[in-house]
This record gives C-alpha cells, sequence and structure tokens, in this order.
C-alpha cells in the first residue's frame, strides 16, 4: 500500500528514501518553527542545536514537499525522526503538475511533528537566542547552521516566503560574519 507523507524540514532537501512520486505540497493549520531540539542530528544531549517541527496556527499554511511510498519507508522515517517527533496524520494539498491545469487536490497522508512536551521540545524563544543556539550547535549530521541554511534554500527554491526561516537564516549568516569578521 502507498502512504503520502508531508516534509517541511530536511525531509524537503535531504530525501534518503525511496519514493514513488513528489510534489510540491502543503497543509493548512500549521506553521513551521525552530522549537524542536536536536540531541542526536545537529546537536548533542549536552548541546542541543534547534530543528523545524510544526506548530498550530489557525488560517496558516505550511508549504513542503510530498512524497508518495510504500509502507516500509516507515521503518527508516520513524527511526531518523525518533528524536520526539510523531506521526501524525493530515491533509496535504497537492500541487498538480505543470503541464496540467496548475490546480491542486488534497489526499490523507502523515507528517511528524515534534510536538510540546516531547522530551527534546524546546519551545518559543527570542528570534535572536534561536539564531545564537543554531549557529553554535552541531552533532553527528553536521552544524545546525547548515541545516537552516539548506533548508532555507530549499524554500526560495520552492518559492515559499517563510518569514520565521528567512528571519533566522539571516540572524545566523550575520553571527557567521560577525564571527569571521
Amino acid at each position: 500500500m502507498k502512504h503520502w507523507v508531508f516534509g517541511y524540514g530536511s525531509l524537503i532537501w535531504r530525501v534518503d528514501f525511496p519514493f514513488h512520486e513528489r510534489r510540491r505540497a502543503a497543509v493548512d493549520g500549521w506553521v513551521r518553527r525552530f522549537w524542536q531540539g536536536s540531541h542526536d542530528h545537529r546537536g548533542t544531549p549536552d548541546a542541543p542545536g534547534r530543528v523545524a517541527t510544526l506548530a498550530p496556527r489557525q488560517g496558516a499554511t505550511c508549504v513542503g514537499m510530498a512524497y508518495r511510498v510504500d509502507e516500509p519507508v516507515f521503518v527508516h522515517l520513524d527511526h531518523r525522526e525518533k528524536n520526539g517527533y510523531q506521526r501524525v496524520e493530515v491533509d496535504i494539498r497537492l500541487r498538480r503538475c505543470e503541464h496540467r491545469d496548475g490546480g491542486e487536490r488534497t489526499v490523507r497522508g502523515v507528517t511528524y511533528i515534534g510536538q510540546a512536551g516531547n522530551p527534546a521540545f524546546l519551545g518559543a524563544a527570542p528570534l535572536a537566542d534561536i539564531a545564537a543556539q543554531i549557529a553554535a550547535s552541531a552533532g553527528p549530521s553536521g552544524s545546525n547552521a547548515d541545516y537552516l541554511l539548506r533548508l532555507a534554500a530549499a524554500l526560495d527554491e520552492l518559492g515559499c516566503d517563510d518569514a520565521h526561516v528567512r528571519r533566522l537564516a539571516e540572524c545566523v549568516s550575520a553571527l557567521a560574519g560577525s564571527a569571521g569578521g
């Protein structure tokens, strides 16, 4: 059986699983926020990084990518997203292929969310504090700043202006510039 998975963070740009289809997609009622701690990929238990999660917000829309996958892919994804993320069912709006009418269709699928209360959840903080933590963090998968900047670039490629990600990327880039100069 095939399933749809919505990716809004590294699942946009770091696709390390097989899929049948990949589409620009969106979920309504959610915003992307760097409120989830990363103790295992972009930080350490003593110095966690911050990675994207979804936070509920009425009237909001989060743009990302959707993948149509076979059931066995969830073994890999559940392991990859193990640090406090849970699989949650969502309605995913899929953008139709460019050569068609340009419309959308909605499918039921899943995404991974680091909800408040999970052991790795860090929650909201002032933007400057989040940026400083991202700029200083690194883990087995690389620097936390690299994760953020790759996500910002992937969203640019999708034509998505996510103000939270854009402002964080600007702050982290400024911190890196001031550290090097």
